[in-house]
């Protein structure tokens, strides 16, 4: 079965608008943390996100389009102009429809809906958009890559929660190796900072409030970690048989070497204690790609900062690694970006491209305490120099949903 590789990327998120910007603020634990700008928080037990910072829409779309969409679609939109024009990617009458977009999202336009419920609220349903349906729609950015770039494959979106980008890389993969398709623009974008966003997300229990002294939150792994951070924004990846690249002469990034998910069949939000579901995704997404535990040179954690998930997280690791757990490094970059929600996989993928390329592997920052229960190595606050050839990505994600990325050096 033919090799699938990555030619391009794309990102914008709370600690860059590139790539470029994104790693360079990983590598140095820049944190994107910061009081929410978006909206008022003078009732809210949580005042912080991660935000997008001095993102122009207008760089990326003419401004009537930026008035048809919401912002997670604004962000898809930057994301997926970045990794095409690194990819070298050519859309054409003669191979759009073999060019497939698997932009996912969890949530999609929570933003705009909010907007319309308060606009029927406090004046007339008459005076809601007319876009609002294309603006709220979870497919909005899969349809409106293909519409800009005149991509005519299949145009999917997977809703997987906080797994959704990694499944829809992985979504992706499935359709190139199958051969229904030569290329793919796959990720994911999210924008839920907003009211009810929030307001969602900290009565469930899963959010820090460390509003006053937030420059050591989130702290994912610690014995003295509160929640997760809010994020926001979009990370995009191009994706193409090896064959197809080889004979258009792109630049090859990596190989997309393995994925799989499992489901937990346990809690709607909860994950599975033990981390069975987690670990049984890493062994089966390892399987695919013929690659043994001691060869996976670095993990990137789902490790979102919250008491549950980070003790799963290391449960399955220890599962699936054995005694290699304690020789493989795993860091959280979720410590930086905050939580993008489904957009964070597809970013961790990214950064795991660039931690084989560039022989440097991001830190888990804000890690203080080490926490008896979760005792890896975490790679705390400070970038390490490290060459690997194969990393994974954890992506978890409420429902029960586990999906893992295997990426490995090309060559």
């Amino acid at each position: 079965m033919e090799r699938i590789v990555i030619t391009g990327t794309g990102t914008v998120n709370p600690i860059g608008l590139s790539v470029k910007e994104s790693w360079e603020s990983a590598t140095h634990a820049v944190s994107g943390v910061g009081p929410i700008t978006q909206f008022p928080t003078d009732e809210y037990l949580v005042k912080i996100a991660c935000e997008v910072k001095n993102f122009n829409p207008e760089n990326y779309m003419d401004p009537k389009e930026v008035r048809r969409r919401d912002r997670y679609e604004h962000f898809s939109a930057a994301a997926v102009k970045e990794a095409l024009e690194q990819s070298g990617l050519q859309v054409t009458e003669k191979n759009a429809g073999r060019i497939g977009l698997v932009i996912s999202a969890a949530i999609g336009g929570l933003q705009s809906l909010e907007e319309a419920i308060f606009t029927v609220r406090d004046s007339s349903p008459r005076r809601v958009s007319p876009f609002l349906i294309p603006m709220l729609m979870p497919n909005g950015a899969s349809g409106l890559a293909g519409i800009d770039h005149g991509i005519k494959g299949p145009s999917i979106s997977v809703a997987s929660a906080c797994a959704s980008g990694a499944d829809g890389i992985g979504t992706a993969w499935m359709m190139l190796r199958n051969g229904t398709i030569d290329a793919a623009l796959a990720g994911a974008s999210e924008a839920p900072i907003c009211r009810a966003g929030v307001a969602a997300f900290d009565r469930v229990g899963a959010m820090s409030r460390r509003n006053d002294d937030y420059s050591m939150t989130p702290q994912p792994f610690d014995k003295n970690r509160d929640g997760l951070v809010m994020g926001e924004g979009a990370a995009v990846l191009v994706l193409e048989t090896e064959s197809h690249a080889k004979a258009r002469g792109a630049n090859i990034l990596a190989e997309l070497a393995g994925y799989a998910a499992t489901a937990d069949a346990f809690h709607i939000t909860a994950p599975h204690e033990t981390g069975a579901g987690g670990a049984r995704a890493i062994q089966l997404a390892l399987e695919s790609a013929k690659i043994n535990v001691d060869e996976v040179g670095y993990i990137s954690a789902h490790g979102t900062g919250t008491s549950l998930n980070d003790l799963s997280e290391t449960k399955a690791v220890k599962a699936a690694f054995g005694a290699q757990a304690y020789q493989t490094p795993i860091s959280s970059t979720k410590s930086m970006t905050g939580h993008m929600m489904g957009a964070t996989g597809a970013l961790e993928a990214i950064f795991c491209i660039n931690a084989i390329r560039e022989g440097l592997l991001p830190p888990t920052a804000h890690y203080q305490t080490p926490d008896p229960d979760c005792d890896l190595d975490y790679i705390p606050n400070t970038a390490r120099e490290k060459e690997i050839d194969v990393a994974i990505s954890n992506a978890f994600g409420f429902g029960g949903h586990n999906a893992v990325l295997v990426i490995r050096r090309y060559g």
